[in-house]
């Protein structure tokens, strides 16, 4: 064998060996389990959700005022639909919903108080459904072949023109199985774009609420 050549074959297996040792942790999530319960008129949240969404011919439906996956929601009783790395909201022609997505400047969760007063970009239907604003939500590793999610924050109007602001945190099941869709978000099932933080606003974390501070409001909302 030409010494070429096998130098060659010397310096692909290093590589290939390098990157295997490079390869990220994934962070791995198991699926939340469904229990639909009424949020009621009041702000949600911060609340962390992973959707099973391994599936890849099936679409699982979320309802932010139930804070849970439905299963065969009515045309206009789910918010978000989840396929494996896709993103839907239930607005658009085609839909029964009022729903729509913007993606943020802002990258922090925290800091999001307010959700803008313009227009959410509506799902557009075809072969794979998609909604332009969250449809690139990852980065592609070229060599770990992962997905991971951009530290973006996206304004969500559901389907009933209510709001909800929401950040993707992974894509990962146990064993690195790709599907377990996570995020967390906060809901104003009260209406209005107010979305503050739990000092700010009196949030309900965990089904349980989060006293307000006075010492740190600013004003009514």
């Amino acid at each position: 064998m030409p010494a070429v050549l096998v130098g060659i074959i010397v310096v692909l297996a290093i590589a290939l060996v390098t990157m295997s040792f490079g390869r990220p942790v994934v962070e791995a999530h198991v699926p939340t389990p469904p229990n639909p319960s009424e949020a009621g008129e009041k702000l949600v949240g911060p609340v962390d959700y992973t959707v099973d969404a391994t599936s890849t011919g099936a679409w699982q439906f979320f309802d932010f005022s139930r804070g849970s996956v439905v299963m065969n929601p009515g045309p206009g009783d789910w918010d978000l639909a989840f396929r494996r790395f896709h993103i839907i909201a239930n607005g658009g022609p085609g839909f029964s919903g009022e729903g729509g997505i913007i993606r943020l400047e802002e990258t922090d969760f925290d800091a999001v108080s307010e959700l803008p007063d313009a227009p959410y970009v509506e799902t557009t239907v075809r072969r794979d459904s998609v909604n332009a604003a969250i449809e690139r939500w990852y980065a592609y590793g070229w060599t770990s072949h992962l997905l991971t999610p951009h530290p973006a924050v996206y304004a969500v109007r559901t389907a009933d023109g209510r709001y909800a602001k929401l950040q993707l945190l992974g894509y990962y099941c146990p064993g690195a199985q790709p599907g377990c869709l996570t995020f967390r978000y906060a809901y104003q099932g009260a209406g209005g774009r107010s979305v503050g933080t739990p000092a700010e606003a009196g949030l309900v974390a965990d089904g349980e609420p989060v006293a307000r501070d006075p010492s740190s409001a600013s004003g009514e909302r």
